[in-house]
């Protein structure tokens, strides 16, 4: 059998590539301008390498009773490795995928091709633009993962961003976004003023060292109109390789207190990751 062979391509915001991994047959790494997008396995999608993404997977496994169908929104679609994980935890679910760089998705697909029946549609579009013109209410779940580069575009940053996301929402749906800062933490707290204008219930899952300011990172914005299962996402993550902590209630409204809502005329992209933070090779 051929050794996979690493693919290159200039793709719409920048240069892409597909690494294999050697210890994963069928595995293998996407990166954009040498940051970390997105790992696939294609012989075994619910292994999630990233734990931003595992602890995405979290959210949409509590979002339902286990093996229920579900409608979800991806805004950003990378290797699709989400859609894939709920492609084969949740059977019979119905997944579009939103992405506004199209030499990315051309790429995607022609090397990492979703499995027949997967149930899962993929969009050369802007994920903004999208949530505009999508039906209300038609969403379980909605997953945020849009980085142009390493950095959220602004227009995805705002309150009337957050609203769109809220109408597109189902009653009981949840919406999660993978963000990334680092203290003060000025992004990261605008964010979610944002999000507590809109939903009823907000949650934050992070690592402790993260949420300390020892280090720039990911986190998972979480919100609904409904109760959050904070329990059942706690218990997840505290299981995970490297555990991350769920802050709501008071703690986070202590970690948000004095932020306010970032408007559209305002909105800015997040942070620029530190030199090294998350790019490779």
């Amino acid at each position: 059998m051929d050794e996979p062979i690493p693919v290159t391509r200039d793709v719409d915001w920048g240069t892409a590539k597909l690494m294999p991994d050697v210890d994963r047959p069928r595995a293998w790494l996407l990166t954009v301008d040498g940051a970390p997008q997105s790992y696939v396995d294609l012989d075994e999608p619910t292994h999630l390498e990233f734990e931003y993404a595992r602890r995405l997977a979290h959210v949409v496994d509590c979002a339902a009773e286990e093996d229920a169908p579900l409608d979800v929104l991806h805004l950003g679609g990378g290797g699709l490795s989400l859609p894939r994980y709920t492609a084969a935890t949740r059977p019979g679910s119905h997944q579009d995928v939103v992405e506004a760089d199209r030499g990315l998705l051309a790429l995607v697909t022609e090397h990492l091709p979703l499995p027949d029946g997967s149930g899962v549609r993929v969009h050369g579009a802007d994920a903004r633009e999208w949530l505009e013109n999508a039906p209300a209410a038609s969403a379980d779940v909605i997953v945020a993962d849009v980085f142009g580069g390493s950095r959220v575009p602004a227009h995805l940053t705002s309150v009337e961003y957050a609203r769109l996301a809220g109408r597109v929402l189902r009653p009981g749906g949840i919406y999660a976004a993978n963000l990334a800062d680092g203290a003060p933490f000025a992004f990261l707290r605008s964010q979610l003023a944002n999000f507590a204008a809109v939903f009823a219930e907000i949650a934050l899952i992070a690592e402790p060292g993260v949420l300390r300011g020892r280090r720039f990172g990911n986190a998972v914005l979480v919100a609904s109109h409904a109760p959050i299962d904070t329990a059942a996402l706690a218990r997840r993550t505290a299981a995970d390789v490297f555990p991350a902590r769920v802050e709501s209630g008071p703690s986070l409204a202590r970690f948000t207190a004095g932020a306010t809502v970032v408007r559209d005329a305002d909105a800015v992209e997040s942070p620029e990751p530190p030199g090294g933070a998350f790019s490779i090779g």
